[in-house]
């Protein structure tokens, strides 16, 4: 059926300010942030209600129209991007504008959002009414809730909050068919069989369209600790780690890992001095939702049995913000150096040491012209491992990309890691799925994703081998 056909019904159901049609508008819709994937759509949709929502969605099962659901279009992993294989045939639904908030239950703790809204308004509106939404992300000004979801987005939190998966209540979404599916009551307990939200997060848009989420929400911090920590090797850092969660509980909040060269970019950008001199780098922030707790006292006594001595506290929230911005500015800082080969993964976080130094061996030994940034969530295992190679400034790089995945892959099976931590799968990775999952639970989610879809419009091309 022509295009222009499935348009004159879009324009039924949507005003003119919801549907892109013009290629220059369509394009940077088409394309993820690094400019890896270029996909190509015959319209853009953007639907203000949720209704729409499910009207679109009955009409493009009906039509076996390929959706490719988009939030803030942050990701990775090339997930809101159309997949070659439905390139022009299919619509992208953005859900940027549907973007409300439906209500905040101070008496649950929640806060009830639709999938459009940016993370850091939902932190805002949480901190107006003197509460926490913990989930911390580089992306935060313009990564959306939607997507959070659909990827279980981690970020700096993990080790006293959880993933996103930890901090749905409830969830709306809908399905292929249209058919809408909201349990958005805040039920703290509910053991009424099968948990079909626990399969919607994380599944990537493959499954359903999520347009709203009930959020947990916590007491805001009243007593912060930031501190820099110098460190000899890995081994020390996890030895630190484990000291500090024995000592401090659920208030130690974050814990995130930083090499050498990846502060030394970050200082460079960020015009700030490097805190300490070591070969590697730990930034951790206790928290407490008690005021004027002494953690600093503890913190000293903690190490200094354990001679962590090459250490930097921070004495005021200007110092505090110094220290972070060089963790968080290490992404753009890193930019410098070019297009890079990202890995997102995680390793059970006794073998983090062990992890890095034999794969960095493994992949020197086979490509000595690589450099390799390292950084990321030492708390919870994960690590953003990104591999530049000298004088190659553009995305000529992913001629290499295959083979160092192989080298740096292989190691994290080697210690039974994942090759996907908080980024998801998207079309970059699908091919290693079956290397991570067996093949019970690889047709388990073949199975769900013929259930939910079975004409496979949702998201084509991501997380699911292509082959199969």
């Amino acid at each position: 059926m022509p295009h222009t056909i499935h348009l004159a019904r879009f324009q039924q159901i949507l005003t003119p300010d919801e549907i892109l049609t013009d290629n220059l508008l369509i394009e940077p819709f088409c394309t993820d942030q690094r400019g890896r994937y270029h996909g190509q759509a015959f319209a853009v949709l953007q639907p203000h209600t949720v209704s729409a929502v499910e009207e679109i969605m009955r009409y493009c099962h009906q039509q076996h129209i390929p959706v490719t659901p988009q939030g803030g279009n942050t990701g990775l992993c090339g997930g809101a991007t159309p997949h070659a294989s439905v390139a022009g045939k299919g619509i992208i639904l953005s859900l940027s504008k549907l973007n409300r908030m439906r209500k905040l239950n101070l008496a649950d703790n929640t806060i009830t959002v639709e999938a459009g809204m940016i993370l850091a308004e939902v932190q805002k509106i949480a901190q107006t009414a003197n509460r926490y939404f913990p989930l911390s992300l580089a992306s935060e000004g313009s990564c959306q809730i939607g997507g959070n979801i659909a990827c279980n987005a981690g970020g700096l939190n993990v080790v006293r909050y959880g993933t996103m998966r930890d901090l749905v209540l409830g969830l709306e979404y809908v399905l292929s068919d249209g058919e809408l599916v909201s349990h958005l009551y805040p039920l703290h307990k509910n053991t009424s069989g099968y948990e079909m939200r626990q399969q919607i997060i994380g599944s990537e848009g493959t499954l359903a369209i999520i347009t709203a989420a009930t959020l947990k929400l916590f007491a805001p911090p009243q007593s912060v600790l930031t501190t820099w920590i110098g460190v000899d090797n890995i081994h020390a850092a996890t030895s630190l780690l484990a000291a500090l969660k024995n000592h401090f509980a659920e208030r130690l909040s974050s814990f995130e890992l930083i090499s050498q060269a990846a502060l030394s970019l970050s200082a460079s950008y960020s015009h700030l001095r490097e805190p300490t001199h070591a070969s590697w780098h730990i930034l951790v922030e206790l928290s407490d939702s008690l005021p004027a707790q002494n953690l600093t006292d503890p913190l000293i006594s903690v190490l200094e049995q354990g001679n962590w001595l090459n250490t930097v506290i921070a004495q005021s929230e200007t110092e505090r913000q110094h220290l972070w911005s060089l963790r968080e500015n290490i992404s753009a800082a890193q930019r410098s150096l070019g297009a890079s080969i990202k890995h997102d993964i995680v390793v059970p976080i006794q073998h983090v040491a062990d992890f890095v130094e034999n794969c960095q061996q493994q992949l020197i030994k086979t490509f000595p012209q690589t450099k390799t940034i390292l950084f990321g969530h030492l708390g919870d295992g994960s690590l953003h491992y990104n591999v530049f190679i000298a004088d190659i400034m553009n995305n000529d790089v992913y001629q290499y990309e295959e083979n160092i995945n192989k080298v740096v892959y292989e190691q994290v099976l080697n210690y039974h890691g994942s090759i996907a931590a908080e980024h998801g799968i998207g079309q970059l990775k699908n091919q290693w799925l079956p290397r991570v999952r067996s093949n019970a639970e690889i047709k388990w989610m073949q199975a769900q994703k013929h259930n939910l879809d079975p004409e496979g419009i949702l998201n084509p091309g991501k997380v699911l081998p292509v082959h199969t």
